[in-house]
């Protein structure tokens, strides 16, 4: 029997054991046959502190040093390029400001992106201080952390039912049940669905699909040193992958908890918006996929125990910045947890409870 069970096998869930391992002994279950499956294993991967909201940004920030420096630091230079045409001038300008982007100029830009179309670009912004997320290995090394402290991962434990009795949770996995006092609800897309095989009522988190293309590189580039770019208002977004760009129409269209694939129309749609600004025409993605970032009602990231079930901890919430803040996020559960003060202000812990969205 485990001290903590966590339902959940990507980063969230991940990191939150490897936190808790130190002081007591913990069991994630994921359902999938593999790691980080679902919105994990569909990121892209990109640490840009002063992205998202107010208490995102403040997770992004305390996660900071961790990135940098836990196992050798995890981060790599990337950099973040904003576009923008002519009548898109208002827009430009709100993402500078909430960005923290430095403008720069038309030949600037063409200088790190060649293939960009000098006709339609009026407008560009450059930061420096966006970085590329070892997320396979941040991955492993937060297992590899749990197990080492004597607690186990394991995978293709689908949850099946939860109930809780005489003080111990006992969760249903096929065949084999789980029991632990406390349990963790990191299950991401499947959260509130989680919480409601348990008796607890669901905070009204909703997955969101979000498509991506990998396209051959652009007219045989080398894009390894190019930076991420985004349309003006994140209306689609390309990263350098492994040789390739990768292409998102930075869509955030509802759905439910499944394994998601792209939606082609959508995915069409941003990849016409993304081939505006560049001189070489899409041609036929070299593959498609997507993945589910999963909201509270007010986007903000749940952290903490249910109100009225406190044996019952959420974990949920990331919204697509989950490798971004896994560093503070665990590390404030395991202080809520654990009945430490956390580091975080109190104003910042106080927006991340539950309690909130009661």
């Amino acid at each position: 029997m485990s001290d903590i069970l966590i339902v959940g096998g990507g980063i969230a869930g991940l990191s939150a054991a490897a936190r808790l391992s130190d002081h007591a002994h913990v069991t994630v279950l994921e359902a999938e046959g593999a790691l980080g499956y679902h919105a994990s294993g569909r990121s892209a991967a990109l640490f840009e502190q002063n992205y998202g909201k107010p208490t995102t940004i403040a997770l992004n920030k305390a996660s900071a040093p961790y990135h940098r420096t836990a196992n050798g630091g995890y981060l790599s230079p990337r950099g973040l390029l904003i576009l923008a045409q002519a009548h898109e001038a208002d827009a430009f300008a709100s993402d500078l400001a909430v960005m923290g982007v430095e403008q720069i100029t038309p030949g600037d830009a063409l200088a790190m992106v060649p293939i960009l179309d000098p006709r339609k670009l009026a407008f560009a912004g450059f930061h420096e201080a966006a970085y590329d997320i070892d997320t396979d290995r941040m991955m492993q090394d937060f297992a590899r952390q749990v197990r080492g402290n004597g607690g186990a991962v394991l995978t293709g434990q689908r949850v099946d039912a939860v109930r809780r009795d005489a003080g111990q949770w006992h969760v249903a996995c096929g065949a084999q049940t789980h029991r632990a006092p406390t349990l963790v609800n990191a299950a991401g897309a499947w959260a509130d669905h989680v919480a409601g095989m348990a008796g607890v009522a669901p905070l009204g988190i909703v997955p969101h699909r979000r498509s991506m293309a990998r396209l051959a590189a652009p007219g045989g580039h080398d894009v390894t040193r190019w930076p991420m770019f985004f349309g003006v208002g994140e209306t689609w977004y390309a990263k350098p992958d492994a040789g390739a760009l990768l292409v998102s129409p930075a869509d955030e269209d509802p759905a439910e908890p499944q394994d998601a694939w792209a939606d082609d129309m959508v995915l069409a749609e941003g990849l016409a918006r993304y081939e505006v600004m560049v001189t070489h025409p899409v041609t036929r993605p070299l593959a498609t996929w997507a993945g589910l970032r999963s909201f509270a009602p007010d986007r903000t990231l749940v952290l903490g125990r249910d109100p009225g079930t406190p044996e019952f901890v959420w974990c949920a919430g990331q919204g697509g910045y989950g490798f971004q803040t896994a560093p503070a996020a665990s590390q404030l559960l395991a202080d809520v947890m654990l009945g430490r003060q956390p580091a975080l202000d109190a104003a910042t812990v106080a927006a991340l409870d539950p309690a909130r969205l009661r």
